[in-house]
């Protein structure tokens, strides 16, 4: 079975310039073959997104959330094709919010700013549905992917990512499902998510990561969820050196 590496963002500074090859801007550089996987992010969109939190001076996490996307998404979307799926809103219950609201695209980054901005939270949180949803739009069986899914919780419609984590593990081509927990709430009733009791993580999201080889990375502030985001979306850059006049070194 995978592990999926566990990162908090003091250390990824440095794995972030290992992981896509973002150096200085003094560099030429041009997409690895790498990224050439299509990837879909999975954004929460429930309701606890705009809820305030104990200091209720901070910004709700959907701003914040809009912030770090307009800060990471110029820099990934030219080498990288990306979609995006958003759960919790617009359902007919609290848990069909599931909406896919465009398969990867290229360019995508003012299609992706111009959603999260427009986006009223609402609803419950269906992971496993939505990252089901996801891998099926990326065509898991025939094509490698990425599915990057963007949490505040656990699970709380009943789903079961550990298992459906390991399903896609077997039967994908090459997906790697990377997992970013975003101010993350912890629920002690653990209610509604049939895996929280017997996994052992901050969220059960993490379960996903664990058994496809991807990333979890805990994050709290605008910053880190900018640099997640490059991380786990990004691509690694080749190319050579360059001075400013445009000379190869």
């Amino acid at each position: 079975m995978n592990r999926a590496r566990r990162y908090h963002l003091a250390g990824l500074a440095g794995l972030l310039a290992l992981a896509t090859g973002w150096g200085p801007p003094a560099h030429r550089a041009d997409a690895s073959p790498e990224c050439a996987r299509d990837a879909m992010l999975v954004f929460d969109g429930s309701a606890s997104m705009g809820e305030i939190g104990h200091d209720p001076s901070r910004p709700t996490r959907i701003e914040e959330a809009r912030a770090a996307m307009r800060r990471a998404m110029p820099r990934i979307t030219p080498y990288r094709r990306v979609g995006l799926l958003v759960y919790g809103p617009g359902g007919a219950d609290a848990c069909s919010g599931i909406d896919l609201r465009f398969a990867p695209a290229p360019d995508a980054a003012g299609a992706l700013i111009g959603a999260i901005g427009a986006l009223a939270p609402g609803g419950l949180t269906p992971l496993a549905a939505s990252v089901r949803a996801a891998a099926r739009t990326l065509e898991y069986r025939e094509r490698p992917g990425i599915v990057v899914l963007v949490t505040d919780g656990n699970e709380t419609c009943g789903g079961r990512p550990c298992a459906l984590g390991g399903a896609l593990a077997a039967s994908a081509r090459d997906l790697t499902v990377h997992v970013v927990g975003f101010r993350v709430v912890q629920d002690p009733f653990s209610w509604n998510s049939p895996e929280a009791d017997s996994y052992d993580g901050q969220t059960v999201a993490k379960c996903l990561a664990d058994r496809t080889g991807g990333l979890y990375v805990s994050t709290d502030t605008v910053d880190e969820l900018a640099q997640a985001l490059r991380v786990t979306l990004g691509c690694a850059l080749i190319g050579r050196a360059q001075d400013v006049s445009g000379r190869s070194g």
